[in-house]
């Protein structure tokens, strides 16, 4: 059997209690003299936010924040950070918070650099090579939450603002150079985003193991980072100051983003559309078609999921696993079904049109057509 492969892996990254204290010195390692923070309007006010650029202008980098960021950031959001970024001088990003702040953060970085519109960037054959490097700003990542795994990625996701449509943006310098992954910085996180961020982090392990593409570094991390949640989550999610737990669910978020390289599958595809339409938590949209989506890959995924359930300790194969996944969610207060989270059945032919459309579902271990994604959308109410 011939394989053949491209990989490539993520960044530096520094995890542990406090390294926030070493951000200033990441940005220098990267040439930034007068970084500009990008974060979300809810962080902006945040002690943990005004702390780090504390950090910054200690030393002597200023202490600019750009928080004109929506929950799911569109290209208005980007167009205006481009704005702050050029009209206050600045040489990098310091992207800071959840995924939209990461997001946003690293597209900035990214755009400041570019002529043409951020969509001709989209994450589409090599409509990456379209971009010019010169200008990319140096990016640091510093999350606040333990799920996207958005630090160690090489994409963001922008919302079109006129139709609604997540699109990723793709290209290797989205990469951060450093990341910073201080748990303390997650310990005020709502019991609620502890848990739709967790499960974020888990359907990214999950459907990357699920998916058929040939990638065994992803899978064995993805299996990992599958283990650490089952371990840590719940005690993350029961006790916000535990900062073992908070350490280790920061590692299986950037380990879900990594590798997801290999594929997502059915959950994602179905989740950005829901998202997009009805402005849901993205993770906690994730866990509220997770079962239905298992049930539908089943045929496809049965003996994948038996050996992971045997690393993970669960007796009783797919069936074992499928009922973990049940009592995790009840755990943490996921919502039952796509009725419980308020969401309407009237829009379902829209959505099932807009999920076959998204890149995610080419990862789906079982095909999706306009038909059987319509009838698994049925299924999440």
């Amino acid at each position: 059997m011939n394989i053949v492969a491209n990989w490539s892996y993520p960044t530096a990254v520094k995890l542990g209690r406090g390294r926030i204290k070493e951000l200033a010195d990441a940005c220098k390692s990267l040439g930034m003299k007068k970084p500009l923070l990008v974060t979300d309007r809810g962080l902006a006010s945040m002690a943990i936010t005004g702390h780090t650029l504390d950090v910054l202008e200690e030393a002597g980098l200023g202490r600019a924040i750009f928080a004109d960021v929506d929950p799911n950031p569109n290209e208005k959001n980007l167009e205006a950070g481009v704005r702050a970024f050029r009209d206050g001088g600045h040489d990098g990003v310091v992207a800071f918070g959840g995924g939209s702040g990461l997001d946003l953060g690293k597209a900035v970085a990214f755009m400041v650099g570019q002529t043409r519109p951020v969509w001709d960037f989209e994450d589409i054959g090599d409509w990456w090579t379209r971009a010019s490097i010169e200008g990319i700003a140096p990016i640091v990542a510093v999350p606040t939450t333990a799920g996207t795994g958005s630090e160690v990625g090489r994409a963001s996701v922008i919302t079109n603002s006129e139709t609604h449509v997540k699109k990723i943006i793709f290209h290797p310098k989205f990469l951060p150079g450093v990341v910073i992954a201080d748990p303390e910085l997650t310990v005020g996180m709502p019991k609620m985003i502890t848990a739709g961020t967790g499960m974020d982090a888990f359907a990214h392990c999950l459907e990357a193991y699920c998916s058929p593409f040939y990638h065994p570094m992803s899978q064995g991390i993805a299996l990992e980072g599958m283990r650490l949640v089952k371990e840590f989550l719940p005690r993350a999610y029961k006790d916000g100051t535990d900062i073992e737990a908070r350490t280790n669910m920061m590692a299986a978020a950037a380990m879900g983003a990594v590798a997801f390289q290999k594929g997502l599958g059915a959950i994602h595809s179905l989740s950005h559309p829901i998202g997009a339409v009805y402005n849901t938590h993205h993770g906690m949209t994730n866990a509220v078609v997770m079962p239905p989506v298992l049930r539908f890959n089943r045929s496809a995924i049965e003996e994948k999921i038996e050996r992971a359930a045997a690393y993970l300790g669960i007796s009783g194969g797919f069936d074992g696993f499928y009922d973990y996944v049940l009592s995790l969610r009840a755990e943490l207060g996921v919502p039952e079904n796509l009725t419980a989270m308020g969401i309407g059945q009237d829009r379902i032919d829209e959505l099932a049109a807009m999920a076959i459309e998204d890149p995610s579902c080419g990862g789906n271990p079982v095909p999706m057509t306009l038909g059987n994604t319509t009838q698994l959308f049925h299924d999440c109410f």
